[in-house]
């Protein structure tokens, strides 16, 4: 293992995580009860994008709605109980081309080695940028149905976008509400045919052909009380009322860092072997929502980081599981 000592501008650990969602912070507290001393750089948003959730409802465990922010609080709080460092840094280049170790450049100018390293940067949702979305942030407007859909049961609900997306959202919706309306700027859809018969031919489901979303607006609670529309191609102004918006753009994962470095999909979502961790380079894993953009859920994310910890310990000790999982010595990388 390497010596955990730290030098002048540099840190030297077993393990360093980037990132600080439920995966970061997953492998954190494996890594620390494997007595690995990791190292968590939190970057520029620490606890990922539950900190921008309120009510949190499918997080096993808890019995009543729990707060995202306190959440994420809570499981940073538990990685540096059983001995995680936090480093409030962001990363601004690694050097993956030597093999192992690795080295993690911030922005403050340390810099972090490590045996291993474990990237759980995440993604973020794709934001239309008009007025009121963010102020209505978990007040009516949501990146994500399968999150916050069951608080709009009975509810009018609009789903915005015209992709895979969009229309799986807006069928998933359908568990909930039986008025969902799908708006798109264009007059067909992009998503994958089949999906497309499905939305078509839902009762629940209808939708609004050439139309923009120009704005959110408060009713008279606070909360989202309709949306303003333009069409794009008249250019007239129209209103939806709504009790939710779910923004379906699309995601766009936090992996800028890692081109030319680490292979990646067409999405820019990070490769890896398939049903582990693993990237292409030995010692570097990749979990939760930087790699995953099909369930992108905190307790998947949370399970990702965890099986990042567990390979990351045997890589360590000169082990690997190879696809019946078998445990063996580990071939030395050239």
């Amino acid at each position: 293992m390497s010596d955990p000592t730290t030098a002048a501008g540099s840190d030297v650990r077993n393990v360093v995580i980037i990132g600080s969602g439920p995966a970061g912070y997953s492998a954190a507290i494996y890594a620390a009860r494997a007595m690995m001393e990791p190292i968590v750089v939190q970057g520029l948003q620490p606890g990922g994008q539950l900190t921008i959730t309120t009510d949190v409802e499918n997080y096993p465990g808890f019995a009543d709605v729990v707060q995202g922010p306190w959440l994420m609080e809570q499981m940073q709080k538990q990685a540096e109980h059983v001995g995680t460092r936090m480093m409030w840094d962001t990363i601004v280049d690694v050097d993956v081309s030597n093999g192992s170790p690795f080295t993690a450049t911030g922005d403050s100018g340390d810099e972090y080695v490590a045996d291993v390293l474990v990237i759980a940067t995440g993604a973020q949702a794709k934001w239309l940028g008009g007025p009121g979305e963010m102020e209505l942030g978990g007040k009516g407007v949501s990146a994500c149905a399968t999150c916050d859909g069951f608080f709009y049961r009975g509810k009018k609900v609009a789903v915005i976008g015209g992709g895979n997306t969009a229309v799986e959202e807006a069928l998933y919706l359908t568990n909930h509400s039986d008025d969902v309306t799908l708006i798109h700027r264009r007059d067909e859809l992009r998503a994958e045919k089949i999906l497309q018969e499905r939305l078509l031919n839902h009762p629940k489901i209808s939708v609004i052909w050439n139309k923009a979303v120009e704005s959110f607006e408060a009713g008279p609670t606070g909360a989202l009380g309709h949306l303003k529309l333009r069409d794009t191609q008249t250019g007239e102004d129209s209103t939806l009322e709504v009790d939710g918006a779910f923004v379906a753009i699309g995601h766009a994962p936090a992996t800028e860092l890692f081109k030319g470095k680490l292979p990646m999909d067409e999405g820019g979502y990070l490769l890896t072997e398939a049903g582990s961790p693993k990237t292409e380079v030995p010692g570097v894993f990749a979990a939760g929502d930087v790699t995953d953009h099909v369930y992108r859920q905190a307790v998947t994310a949370a399970g990702m980081g965890c099986m990042a910890a567990l390979d990351a310990e045997r890589f360590i000790a000169g082990l690997e599981i190879d696809a019946g999982g078998h445990v063996h010595e580990a071939e030395a990388a050239e």
